[in-house]
């Protein structure tokens, strides 16, 4: 994290959350300073140690350094959560969109997974729920995560007995579309129009209009090509997970709490700073597009409208997981890669 946005987030803090706001005690000495209290909390989260470990370098009490942390998440949700945990807007969803056509994938905006983050201090009476077999208990995270590591949707709690297919049963992922709040798209693939955007997965998830899996024994050079090209691109969401922990080691090393609600905050707040930094890398680079000035050949076969509540919540729904729509969508697009990348296969 690059200084200049460590002391933006400090600074919101101490104006709009009243623990980190500067005070006096009764004898007039003054309290701990915004940036000792956040420092502290942002340390517990990258270098996921105990709250013990910054009491000689930020100079406080181990009580005071997790006050600290659970503070500074929650006001991180509160402050932040809005803007970098939003569901995508009808402008990111042309920038995804336009990014999946050159990726051969049109209509495709970004790829789902899930992740297990380890409760070392889970109850003795939940154990049972949130161990698979024999292993250590878990919590599950279902995210979305687009070309550039930008996480757009992440739904945590769930205990690791439930598998994949649990998990979506429970996450909110379409209930904009299923409730008709969703910006309609309408893309073209291979000659043909659909107005349902997807996801890049695996094979557990169904064969749903939203969900294109890869072919696991492909018979043809097409499937072939199509297989390769999808796995490149299922990979976004495991990078994603791997800079995730990688940038904050709380989540990767087993959790020490015993709240499951400030286990959460601390996912939450840490995917809402990753999204940040992801903002700042982004904005360090140049300002404009090369691109952008060039008479592109290729028209957009995409477009994003305001969203339209025609139909009712059971037609949305049942369009959702259609398979014959899910059938149709992969075949366009095994045709449509073989068509831009039949001479060259080896450019994916």
């Amino acid at each position: 994290m690059n200084k200049e946005l460590f002391l933006r987030i400090v600074h919101h803090l101490s104006t709009e959350i009243p623990y980190f706001r500067p005070s006096k005690d009764a004898t007039g000495w003054s309290s701990l300073s915004p940036l000792q209290k956040c420092t502290a909390a942002i340390r517990q989260l990258a270098y996921g140690g105990a709250a013990d470990t910054v009491d000689k370098y930020i100079r406080l009490a181990e009580i005071t350094a997790q006050k600290c942390l659970h503070n500074f998440t929650a006001g991180i949700i509160t402050l932040f959560g809005g803007e970098y945990l939003r569901r995508p807007t009808p402008e990111d969803l042309e920038r995804l969109l336009h990014i999946g056509e050159e990726r051969r994938f049109p209509g495709m905006i970004g790829s789902i997974d899930c992740m297990h983050w380890e409760w070392k201090n889970c109850p003795t009476a939940w154990k049972g729920m949130y161990s698979r077999g024999t292993g250590k208990p878990t919590i599950v995270l279902e995210a979305v995560a687009s070309y550039d590591l930008w996480i757009w949707h992440a739904f945590f709690g769930g205990p690791s007995t439930m598998n994949d297919l649990n998990i979506l049963d429970r996450s909110p992922i379409f209930d904009d579309i299923i409730n008709g709040i969703a910006p309609q798209v309408n893309y073209n693939v291979n000659e043909t129009e659909y107005h349902l955007p997807y996801y890049i997965t695996y094979g557990i998830y169904p064969k749903w209009a939203t969900f294109i899996q890869s072919i696991r024994l492909p018979q043809t050079e097409k499937q072939s090509l199509f297989a390769k090209s999808q796995e490149s691109v299922r990979k976004d969401v495991e990078c994603a997970f791997g800079v995730l922990q990688a940038r904050f080691s709380v989540v990767k090393n087993p959790s020490k709490l015993w709240d499951k609600e400030k286990i959460g905050n601390i996912m939450r707040s840490c995917i809402i700073l990753h999204n940040m930094i992801v903002e700042d890398e982004c904005s360090s680079f140049t300002q404009y597009n090369k691109f952008e000035f060039q008479e592109r050949e290729e028209v957009d076969t995409f477009s994003v409208n305001m969203p339209s509540n025609l139909g009712s919540t059971l037609d949305r729904r049942t369009s959702l997981r259609n398979r014959q729509a899910h059938e149709q969508l992969k075949n366009d697009l095994i045709e449509n890669i073989w068509a831009k990348f039949e001479h060259f296969p080896n450019n994916i």
